[in-house]
């Protein structure tokens, strides 16, 4: 029965292993002296084979209910950040349909949200930090902690451009032939602003996609999203201006910042997302050499710094460590046999830390 206690004496406690002290009528007890054999003292550490009971340790502050809510971008910057993250050391779980990722870090409380939208949920405090371009942010940038900058995009490591594009045979040439000119556009506030700044008076619509089929018959111009320019010359379209060029960034809360656990949490998450992106299209290189190679290998190998060189247990011979461009990997290694070099080994790496 559930709370009762059983007491065991005579036999049956010596057929449990338990030796009853002289005197004893009842069931076995723990004294000062003796509390059990020896040999189930080793199957129960939390009962001592002599001296009082240890006091319990003091209790751990609890710190489980801190978190971090974290917007990453729903979208075409989806899948790069995810990418990202996990080379950071942060592996995201995203289901078919879910828009609450969870993670392997349980401080984080994850939010997939357009990017669009993240700015705008971080100036309201909903949410206390996410990673956006900066073009979706720079109407709320007053409001908002720049935290850093990550330079990746979509589809290349080149930032995107927002472009005035009109067809290759339309009369308008500069910004000022706007004038009184219609223009399609998803980014109609970054649109806005930039008509503003000119003092030039057009009709800006919202385009829900595809905006490059609109011109020239259902509008004379459009503002579009490129990294390339390849989709435009495709559709036998013309660049006119650039209004903005736009990496991610990683934004916060005034109100997160403020708070010391969130902020340390957020600096320590950047510092793992920019050592990332330092070690992209990076390798490491070792190899053995020998000593008097050394100086000629120094001048053909392309370094972030000078290579780490140590000297061997076999007289005459070094081994040097070092990171390179993998583009380069593929002229260097034979250069490096032709040198002398042995053992040579190449491999990737996750984040370079300056």
């Amino acid at each position: 029965m559930a709370g009762s206690v059983t007491r065991v004496g005579g036999e049956a406690a010596r057929r449990m292993g338990f030796t009853p002290l002289a005197g004893q009528r009842r069931g076995p007890r723990f004294s000062k002296s003796r509390c059990c054999q020896p040999s189930l003292a080793k199957n129960f550490p939390c009962l001592p084979a002599s001296g009082p009971l240890s006091p319990p340790p003091a209790a751990m502050p609890d710190t489980s209910e801190q978190t971090l809510k974290l917007a990453i971008p729903k979208g075409s910057l989806e899948g790069p950040t995810l990418d990202l993250l996990a080379k950071a050391g942060y592996e995201v779980y995203v289901s078919s349909r879910g828009l609450r990722p969870s993670s392997n870090d349980p401080e984080l409380d994850l939010y997939l949200i357009r990017a669009q939208e993240v700015a705008r949920y971080i100036d309201q405090g909903f949410i206390d930090c996410g990673i956006t371009g900066y073009d979706w942010a720079s109407e709320f940038e007053d409001n908002l902690v720049d935290l850093t900058e990550l330079p990746y995009s979509r589809a290349t490591p080149r930032p995107t451009h927002w472009v005035l594009v009109v067809p290759e045979d339309s009369p308008i040439r500069k910004p000022e032939d706007l004038e009184g000119k219609r223009i399609a556009t998803e980014g109609v506030a970054i649109t806005e602003r930039y008509l503003k700044a000119k003092g030039i008076n057009a009709e800006v619509e919202f385009s829900w996609g595809a905006t490059e089929v609109k011109v020239p018959d259902l509008v004379d111009a459009i503002v579009d999203v490129t990294e390339t320019g390849s989709s435009i010359k495709a559709n036998k379209l013309r660049i006119v201006d650039t209004l903005l060029t736009s990496f991610p960034h990683f934004y916060a809360s005034k109100g997160a910042f403020e708070d010391p656990w969130k902020r340390q949490k957020m600096e320590r998450l950047t510092l793992l997302l920019k050592a990332a992106l330092e070690a992209r299209d990076k390798v490491g290189l070792k190899m053995n050499l020998p000593a008097d190679k050394l100086s000629a290998l120094l001048d053909k190998l392309p370094a972030m710094r000078r290579p780490t060189v140590s000297q061997l247990s076999e007289e005459g011979w070094v081994a040097v460590e070092t990171v390179i461009d993998e583009k380069v990997v593929r002229d260097i290694i034979p250069t490096l046999k032709e040198l002398g070099a042995e053992g040579i080994i190449e491999y990737p790496l996750n984040k370079i830390v300056p």
